[in-house]
């Protein structure tokens, strides 16, 4: 195995972004505002513009995973308020006390080699290291049919069973689309037993491409 290392998003790296998450602005600006966007050079352009403002407000919002200096992983997180899908979720508002988990991945090829948890177990790290009390998150659960209501919710979501798998708890239920939460100081004390639902967690996370992503079915 390669040497690994975690690398903090900003714009000086937001380049190195794995596609379609480079382009993809649906939980950054939200839907009407996604939808007039004319190309993917104007989509990262508008994720630029997010990353800048946030940056600038309350500092970097998400990690890369490397490999030898490969990007294998990402994780993007952010404060409820700077996320403009955030609202959308009839589960919202998420608590003004945590960072919301907006989207997390590993790359097909780099799957199943206990990066997930590398990736997890950092980003906790690193926001407790800021001070943050706790991570949300929307997930997604049951079956990933698509529907008109969906258009304002990211494609992107992590299956409820996983996120309870690593430590989350439901803070308020819902049959499609709960949110979970976990406290920091716990997840600073993951245990070994739970690697392989990490692992799985972020692999089954689908992001499709094109204009018009739907959930991405969990099997």
């Amino acid at each position: 195995m390669g040497s690994s290392a975690l690398i903090p998003l900003g714009l000086d790296t937001i380049s190195r972004l794995p596609a379609p998450c480079r382009s993809c602005i649906r939980w950054e600006i939200g839907p009407e505002r996604s939808g007039k966007v004319a190309n993917a050079g104007q989509a990262e352009f508008e994720k630029e513009v997010w990353l800048s403002g946030v940056m600038l407000s309350w500092g970097s919002c998400g990690q890369l995973l490397t490999i030898d200096d490969e990007v294998v992983g990402y994780a993007i997180y952010a404060p409820p308020t700077q996320v403009g899908t955030a609202g959308n979720f009839p589960t919202a508002p998420a608590s003004p006390d945590a960072v919301l988990l907006m989207t997390a991945k590993i790359v097909p090829e780099y799957r199943g080699r206990g990066h997930a948890r590398s990736l997890m177990q950092g980003v906790a790290k690193h926001l407790a290291g800021r001070g943050v009390r706790a991570i949300e998150m929307f997930a997604h659960r049951g079956e990933t049919t698509h529907l008109p209501s969906d258009e304002a919710i990211p494609p992107c979501l992590i299956p409820v069973e996983f996120g309870l798998a690593i430590g989350f708890t439901e803070v308020r239920a819902h049959h499609r689309y709960p949110r979970l939460r976990l406290e920091l100081d716990s997840a600073l004390g993951w245990k070994a037993d739970v690697e392989a639902a990490l692992e799985q967690l972020v692999s089954v996370i689908t992001i499709p491409s094109g204009p018009a992503p739907e959930i991405a079915a969990v099997r």
